[in-house]
């Protein structure tokens, strides 16, 4: 199912009062969505030189403005090569996703001409640190001298500090809507994650995904007879419930709500070693749950040594006959929350419509388009690593 959110359906065109400067401005951007969708219009707002320019933010901040044939992993070769520090491709696009997580880019691969971009993470040794701070107010949205400890983690994954995290607060929505959470834990378990997140550095999001594909989105009580909860603990040497404390009795883990399970997970991720592995990508990341012994394998389409039969969207092209490697475990991670969470707006859209019919207001009537169109935006499932 290749779910795409209709910008058309989503977007008002006709406004009261047209006349004013402010409303004509929002129909311009209202109509470059409804013509070439969310994600490249937010591109085409990075060429201005009020976003991500290094004369806005710090003169002292590098970037570069794309050239017509340019992709973001060849730009990454250039400057590390520029700098003296040249890298191998899978390192480049390693190097590529930070670029794009920094300049708010969903897709690495959809950069334009004319487009400036912000290649602070390429040289964080060579920022000053006033130029880091500015480069963290202006792209992240924080106040990075409020939290000193923050630096060290930007210049590896800078996602880790933006202060949304939508398809996070979008899997924990949907989490209360099904029970699997209280109402009242929602911001704990949120915080809880995104401290897990600057620990073992990796993005909080990517983590939402993870859940996604392995308990329903966060669901405690998730199991198959061998593997248990959030992250599926098994009764085997790989994935084991032994780790979190439950080795005799994997399925006592059940019996725990999803803030106890994220203890387990932070005592599951210490004994893989993730704490000191460096940026974890989201493959990385969902590879430490399924079979840590193949994170070895560094190739991106290389096969991987993964036992048993795994959810089809692990699979070359969802084919169960076809290797899983790292590429098709990122696109089937992407592809499955955008399907789960696009499932649960449209139920949920479909139960405000009733309501709103018979005169009722529900929490789900709040959902704007900025924020529907925001989660196209993250939950783009043309992402490819």
């Amino acid at each position: 199912m290749n779910f795409n959110i209709d910008s058309k359906a989503l977007v008002k065109t006709n406004f009261s009062t047209p006349n004013t400067s402010s409303l004509t401005a929002k129909q311009t951007v209202e109509a470059n969505i409804a013509r070439i969708g969310f994600a490249q219009t937010l591109a085409q707002l990075q060429t201005r030189q009020t976003v991500n320019s290094s004369t806005i933010l710090n003169p002292q901040v590098p970037s570069v403005a794309v050239k017509e044939g340019d992709t973001l992993t060849g730009i990454v070769k250039n400057q590390m090569q520029a700098l003296g520090k040249p890298v191998s491709h899978n390192e480049a696009a390693r190097l590529a996703q930070d670029i794009a997580r920094a300049n708010g880019l969903s897709n690495p691969d959809r950069i334009f001409p004319g487009q400036r971009l912000n290649l602070a993470a390429l040289r964080p040794d060579t920022l000053t640190t006033q130029a880091k701070l500015a480069n963290a107010q202006t792209a992240l949205t924080m106040n990075a001298a409020a939290q000193p400890k923050a630096l060290s983690v930007m210049r590896q994954a800078p996602n880790h500090l933006s202060a949304d995290h939508p398809v996070l607060q979008k899997t924990l929505e949907r989490a209360v809507a099904k029970g699997f959470i209280p109402a009242e834990d929602r911001h704990k378990v949120f915080d809880k994650i995104v401290n897990m997140s600057r620990t073992y550095q990796f993005a909080p999001d990517d983590f939402a995904r993870l859940t996604l594909m392995e308990s329903d989105g966060m669901n405690p009580k998730a199991t198959n007879n061998r593997c248990h909860g959030i992250i599926q603990f098994c009764d085997g040497p790989d994935r084991g419930a032994a780790s979190a404390g439950f080795g005799s009795n994997p399925k006592a883990i059940l019996g725990h709500s999803v803030l106890e399970q994220l203890d387990m997970v932070s005592k599951y991720f210490d004994e893989t070693g993730l704490r000191n592995g460096g940026p974890t990508s989201l493959d990385d990341l969902y590879l430490t749950v399924l079979t840590p012994a193949a994170r070895r394998e560094k190739a991106p389409d290389a096969r991987l040594n993964i036992a048993g039969t795994q959810a089809q969207h692990l699979y070359v092209n969802r084919d169960k006959t076809a290797p899983i490697t790292r590429n098709s475990i990122m696109q089937g991670l992407y592809q499955n929350a955008l399907e789960r969470l696009g499932k649960h707006d449209s139920s949920m859209l479909a139960q405000n419509t009733a309501s709103a019919a018979n005169g009722l207001t529900t929490p789900g009537n709040a959902l704007s388009r900025a924020q529907a169109l925001r989660m196209g935006a993250y939950l783009n499932p043309d992402y490819v690593r």
